[in-house]
């Protein structure tokens, strides 16, 4: 579970390996928003020998083909995850949908997510493109027989420190939280960021203790924004965060 633990939960401000190039940090214009609208102009109504016209807008929320606003796409892929289970209901072309979304969502990332500032602060995880990925054995077809995922979080503290955490109800009544801490962080370049772990801490019951070794994480940061973060593993796996406090 541990290692699996970070293969997932991995990000921030200081540590992952394997992107190019390093700069100072420069943040989107969010009040910007272009949208793709379907305009139809009507002939109104004949007042005191004036044609006025009325014109009639629609966006499609749903359509990510005429989604082209940072906030658009950013609400529609967390109305896509949401209540997933972290991706584990998600059908192929469901999924298929979350990463095209992504994809237009990376063109609006700043150009150095290492260095913004809203990386920082409380994040959970609410999709992976492996859902057994985050938790490992325990997010696997039998490990979720057994363990209900309570919570996966992830906080990211400035300046240089990241805990995951992934709390659980084992059989239904008896609760477990595993959780790690990142002691040595390291931004590998503007994109990428490697975690280095401490050992991990199991809590079940009463029973506290530590186990195995350290584990290294590598994750690109691919979008960022003040509600929404997404990365990619060193293998290729998406992960969608979204900020505590804005769940839908």
């Amino acid at each position: 579970m541990a290692a699996a633990l970070t293969s997932s939960l991995a990000l921030s401000p200081s540590t992952f390996r394997g992107g190019p190039e390093p700069s100072k940090p420069k943040f989107l214009n969010f009040c910007s928003k272009p949208t793709n609208l379907a305009f139809a102009i009507l002939p109104y109504t004949h007042c005191r020998r004036h044609k006025t016209l009325r014109i009639l807008a629609s966006v499609s929320v749903s359509n990510p083909q005429v989604l082209t606003g940072p906030e658009e796409l950013s609400a529609s892929i967390l109305s896509k995850v949401t209540h997933s289970d972290r991706g584990v209901l998600l059908k192929k072309e469901e999924q298929e949908e979350v990463a095209e979304v992504a994809e237009k969502l990376q063109s609006f990332c700043v150009s150095e997510p290492v260095k913004c500032p809203l990386i920082f602060g409380d994040w959970d995880v609410v999709y992976c493109s492996v859902p057994t990925s985050p938790g490992g054995g325990y997010r696997s077809t039998l490990g979720r027989l057994v363990f209900k995922t309570k919570e996966m979080i992830q906080v990211i503290e400035a300046p240089d420190i990241v805990k995951n955490k992934v709390s659980f109800s084992a059989f239904g009544f008896l609760d477990g939280e595993v959780s790690l801490t990142a002691g040595k962080l390291k931004a590998l370049d503007d994109k990428w960021i490697q975690v280095i772990f401490e050992p991990p801490e199991l809590n079940v019951g009463a029973l506290e203790f530590r186990y195995g070794g350290e584990s290294e994480v590598k994750l690109q940061i691919t979008y960022i924004d003040d509600k929404v973060r997404l990365g990619k593993g060193s293998k290729g796996s998406l992960f969608v965060f979204q900020r505590r406090g804005n769940s839908t």
